[in-house]
């Protein structure tokens, strides 16, 4: 039973290849537009619809019957278990095809007018309606319409299709790029119906009607009963019992809102709408009678405020009434296919507020059309806002870009069209080039999907490019500050960079093609930024003449970085430094190795080397009258996280700093690592990079400790002296102390002699004796407290 009823299934699938046109309601099945709704119709629930005996189907009597030319099996397997994966797309593909169907007609109407024809004829509309009494979904256009040659040629077999011969006649001449190429997407009706009646007028012939149930056969047979269509088609969908789902008016309006928004033809739904009307006044009022009007007589003297009262009630009064009319479904505009030059810039807000279903003002748009080997338009927007939890969800954020096949909506959920970090990016794709008939996952494998996420990349860069150098003219110093449209665009892209500049950074670091243009894009603060953030280009317009490194810091706040021993020469030296204080700068600058030829350097590491050649020869000097010191230094710590320990050439007024090699990570970077919850032990362990202990040879500390080193090399006093040293720089470089413990023993151990008590810091052990006999008296003086109070209430209670 199963292989059979594939077998019948495909087989109808196949009756659809090329109908290029589908119609709408047959009037003499509904009430009129805005007529009232009889009593019960229209209102059946989807159980009701469900309990309901199976209806019968059969050929007309007068119809010849032919068989489909098909492989049967191999093609239901293609176009149901493979090519949809959900039957919503059913009525996409319909709707598509009367698009198509309506657009061949225009065509034909440009060269012949008379192929228009016209009154209602003329008006190139898509209408649907439904049954709930029959289970029918029906959906008429008023396109080209189909001979019953075209009937029987196109929709018996898969090898033919009225849109593709339509392509192949206009080939040589004409704007074949309105004619979509369609074919299989005419089967997908089956995937809800089991019976399909296609009614079709064509100017140059007769009305037919083409029905089937999937089973084999098709008939075909002249329509001299059903309603003149004048011209166009219309397919009435039998629906299965399991898909009833498809006659509910929101699901409809649903669809349609999704996948044909942007239709170039009018979509009509034959809806219900709940209307006020005025209540029949003949029905509400009657005739006075005798004890009305002596009642009336009694309440002559009424006051004001009751005769305002029935004033009011005197009021015409209204009621609900429930109409039915055509409702616009579609009154969106496809922008995208005009020239930008064309498009108000109201239009464009309108537009993003329709697509995003916000309410705020884009900071940005790309209008543009690709041409080349794909062909598509696209209109790309900047939200104002990121949204609702955009990060904390970064890895699960779906794209916000909609993508179009020739106006028919395709998909949202295509996750290689944009990389994640520009998944905030809101807009439409619209491809002439993509095929329209496949699944996402096909889609997704399709080689000119590449190219269309290449060159959205490339527009949206460009986009937030623009935005960042208005704001970089508007800071110039010889930029007219006065004018307000220039401060207001520089405004624009501070808001992005607050609202998506994390985004930027996590691209640095994923997207290795994009990287320097990336990079172009990031704001920080410097040493000599004046609390304002400012770009790579500015940083590297104002640097020293021979700098040859751009400088950067990186910390938890901005305050720390400030403070920091690591800066003191280059700051002195008058290098301006770049202040990263956001977690993920870490990362960025692991990825982030130069930008126009200049190497990052950060001024924690290890290998940052200043100073000029007199500078050099001082150097060489203190390091050769130190020797013996940073040799003794390193072995009194017996750290093998330890080095060495050098002379430093970035300290000024601080005595030592603790930097860490070129490759491993920094104290900030430690920091961040720990707080991970989930955090790989050894992987840390592995990337620590080794510590050296840089001493300042002209701070007096360092140099009281070279004296007592030449004078006792062998004091456990001095070695004392060179760990606290040593575990001081740690905590003000920003690292742990290992043993935080035997740390704070030696700090006392300063204390101690500072404060000049002799022996040692061991506390006294308590005298238990004595400390027995102070519990026995606080015992015996509260038990005495006790009897005093007890007697007290007992006198009270006597004298009561």
């Amino acid at each position: 039973m199963a292989g059979s009823s594939r077998k019948r299934l495909l087989l109808t699938c196949i009756a659809l290849t090329a109908c290029t046109a589908f119609a709408a309601v047959n009037p003499d099945d509904m009430p009129l537009a805005e007529e009232t709704i009889s009593a019960g119709h229209g209102k059946e629930t989807d159980i009701g619809i469900a309990d309901k005996a199976p209806i019968e189907h059969a050929f007309r009597g007068n119809s010849e019957k032919f068989e489909f030319q098909a492989e049967v099996n191999r093609l239901m397997d293609i176009l149901i278990n493979s090519l949809y994966s959900n039957k919503d797309v059913f009525l996409r593909e319909l709707i598509s095809n009367s698009a198509d169907a309506l657009d061949k007609i225009r065509f034909l109407s440009l060269t012949d007018k008379s192929q228009l024809g016209s009154g209602s004829t003329a008006d190139l509309d898509i209408r649907i309606s439904i049954d709930k009494d029959k289970r029918t979904l029906t959906i008429r256009d008023k396109g080209v319409g189909m001979t019953k040659a075209d009937l029987k040629n196109n929709l018996g077999t898969i090898a033919k299709s009225g849109t593709s011969a339509f392509l192949e006649q206009m080939q040589k001449g004409g704007d074949v790029n309105l004619i979509g190429q369609f074919g299989v997407g005419f089967y997908s009706v089956y995937l809800v119906a089991d019976y399909v009646e296609v009614t079709s007028k064509h100017n140059d012939d007769k009305q037919y009607v083409w029905e089937s149930d999937a089973g084999g056969k098709f008939a075909i047979s002249e329509d001299t009963a059903g309603e003149p269509l004048g011209r166009g088609t219309q397919i009435k969908i039998f629906l299965k019992e399991e898909t009833q789902e498809y006659l509910e008016e929101a699901k409809l309006k649903e669809l349609v809102a999704r996948y044909s928004e942007f239709i170039n033809f009018p979509i009509y739904l034959y809806a219900s709408k709940e209307v006020d009307v005025p209540a029949d006044e003949a029905a509400d009022e009657s005739e006075p009678s005798e004890e009305d009007e002596a009642a009336d007589d009694d309440d002559e003297g009424v006051a004001d405020d009751e005769e305002d009262e029935e004033e009011e009630d005197a009021q015409p009064k209204t009621k609900k009434e429930t109409r039915w009319g055509w409702e616009l479904l579609n009154d969106n505009k496809a922008i995208w296919l005009r020239s930008a030059g064309d498009v108000e810039e109201e239009e464009y807000v309108k537009f993003y507020q329709a697509l995003s279903k916000a309410t705020d003002t884009p900071l940005a748009h790309s209008h543009f059309k690709a041409e080349g080997d794909v062909e598509f338009k696209s209109i790309l927007f900047l939200p104002g806002a990121a949204p609702m939890d955009f990060m904390n969800n970064y890895y699960q954020n779906k794209p916000s870009l909609k993508l179009y096949v020739r106006r028919v909506f395709i998909s949202d959920d295509f996750e290689d069209l944009v990389p994640k970090y520009l998944s905030f990016v809101q807009g439409i794709v619209d491809s002439d080039t993509l095929p329209l008939q496949v699944s996402r996952e096909s889609l997704q494998q399709h080689a000119a999907l590449k190219t269309i996420k290449k060159k959205l990349v490339r527009k949206t860069l460009d986009m937030i490019r623009k935005l960042a150098d208005a704001e970089t003219s508007f800071e110039a110093e010889d930029a007219d500050k006065s004018d307000a449209e220039a401060a207001e665009e520089a405004k624009k892209y501070s808001t992005f960079w607050k609202e998506f500049g994390k985004a930027i950074k996590l691209g640095i670091i994923e997207d290795v093609q994009n990287r320097q243009r990336l990079a172009k894009l990031l704001r920080f603060e410097t040493s000599r930024s004046d609390n304002k953030q400012i770009g790579l280009d500015t940083y590297i317009a104002r640097m020293k003449e021979g700098q040859k490194s751009v400088y950067y810091l990186a910390g938890e706040s901005k305050e720390e970085v400030e403070n920091s021993p690591f800066s003191e020469q280059l700051l002195e030296k008058g290098y301006e430094i770049i202040y990263f204080t956001d977690p993920v700068d870490e990362y960025v600058m692991q990825n982030l190795l130069e930008y126009n030829d200049l190497k990052f350097q950060s001024a924690s590491t290890g290998d940052l080397t200043l100073g000029d050649k007199d500078a050099k020869k001082e150097n060489k000097k203190l390091k050769e009258q130190f020797r013996g010191v940073v040799g003794w230094w390193k072995g009194a710590l017996a750290d093998p996280d330890v080095e060495n320990v050098k002379i430093s050439t970035r300290l000024s007024n601080t005595p030592c700093v603790v930097v860490t090699s070129k490759y491993g990570w920094s104290a900030n970077m430690e920091r961040i690592m720990r707080a991970q919850a989930l955090g790989d032990a050894e992987r840390q362990a592995y990337m620590k990079g080794k510590r050296i202990l840089e001493v300042n040879p002209r701070h007096p500390l360092i140099q009281q400790v070279k004296e007592k080193f030449e004078a006792d090399p062998d004091s456990a006093a001095n070695g004392a002296l060179a760990k606290i040293l040593y575990e001081t720089a740690l905590l003000e470089s920003g690292f742990q102390v290992k043993s935080p413990k035997a740390f704070n023993q030696r700090i006392y151990s300063l204390i101690k002699d500072a404060m000049n008590i002799k022996g040692d810091l061991t506390v006294a052990p308590i005298d238990e004796t004595a400390q027995a006999d102070e519990d026995e008296e606080v015992d015996e003086s509260t038990v005495g407290g006790q009897d005093t109070d007890a007697s007290e209430d007992s006198s009270d209670r006597e004298e009561l």
